[in-house]
């Protein structure tokens, strides 16, 4: 049931709403949530916004977020559940979802139909774009909150429209929003210029252990650094950019120790190469430039496992090119 008609079907079929998506949400996550759960109530629903881990500190100012709850669900209280760019109910942390009636819109490449609706198009930059489409199929029209949201969950899931999926669909989505209402300068200073000092002390640590081989880069952090930093899981979001922006580098990694021997690695490319199917491997998943999953430590065995991936997939892509380089 892999169309938009069917979601419309759903939603149009039922009341009361749950609206989520995955643990340690992105700006993807957290916009497209606000924003669906506004065209929802524009539709005469009632929706409800759950978060498992909250809201990250740069996303706090969004339209609704002061509103979001971080769970349980009580599943009486609703009818179904909207889980936006997540690949299961598990990895959203959120207890009670299980029994409900439930719609998967999602646009990851590695994502899984495990929904009683799915919707998964994974030609679209970021999930809000097919919130926008749900938005148009109901003919509700796109207020400024809307606008802002969905324009932070594009302008942040594109790496700042960097990203090779950036395509001329993205920026004139981009525009439809600012027409609609969203500010870019406002939105650019609450993500980017807005941070909490515990993940620039964070960010600092991270950089004291980068490390860089041919077109690889890497860099880590572990919990003790979490902890002599201040900072919390939020504060690792973009961390890993800082990495891929060295000049020559294709591919890169950033792992963040946490509790069990255990490290969560987030994998960037500048294009070359499917960071998400390597992620794939791993257990994870993701967007062909970007991507993530867990392995298990010591940090030696796990980094290594993971850069000879990088390295492989790197290989390969320059003999299928033909430039031996």
């Amino acid at each position: 049931m892999n169309t938009l008609a069917n979601v419309l079907k759903a939603v149009q079929s039922r009341r009361r709403w749950v609206v989520t998506s995955h643990a340690r949400p992105d700006g993807d996550a957290v916009g497209s949530v606000l924003g669906c759960a506004q065209i929802l109530r524009a539709m005469g629903k009632h929706a409800d916004v759950f978060l498992g881990d909250g809201v990250p500190f740069i996303y706090r100012g969004l339209p609704g977020a002061e509103d979001i709850r971080t769970g349980p669900v009580s599943t009486a209280l609703y009818d179904g559940a909207v889980i936006l760019e997540c690949d299961s109910l598990e990895r959203t942390h959120l207890k009670g979802l299980a029994g409900l009636f439930s719609i998967n819109i999602d646009h990851h490449a590695t994502a899984a139909e495990y929904a009683d609706v799915n919707y998964v198009i994974p030609d679209a930059a970021a999930a809000a774009e097919l919130v926008l489409r749900l938005a148009r199929a109901a003919s509700v029209a796109i207020t400024p909150d809307i606008a802002t949201c969905l324009y932070t969950a594009v302008l942040t899931d594109t790496g700042s429209f960097c990203y090779s999926g950036t395509n001329a669909s993205t920026f004139a989505f981009a525009r439809k929003m600012v027409l609609a209402g969203a500010n870019p300068a406002s939105v650019a200073q609450q993500v980017y210029f807005s941070n909490p000092a515990s993940k620039m002390h964070l960010l600092g640590r991270a950089l004291s252990n980068l490390r860089c081989q041919g077109r690889i880069s890497w860099m880590h952090v572990s919990e003790a650094d979490m902890r002599g930093s201040g900072a919390t899981e939020q504060d690792c979001e973009g961390l890993v950019n800082w990495a891929l922006g060295i000049h020559g580098v294709e591919a890169t990694a950033f792992f963040r120790e946490i509790p069990g021997s255990r490290y969560r690695v987030s994998l960037r490319s500048k294009g070359r190469i499917d960071v998400a199917r390597i992620a794939e491997t791993f257990g994870g998943g993701g967007h062909f430039c970007a991507s993530g999953h867990a392995i298990d430590g010591p940090y030696a065995i796990a980094s290594s496992r993971v850069l000879n991936a990088l390295r492989r997939a790197l290989k390969l892509s320059r003999e299928q090119s033909g430039t031996g380089s």
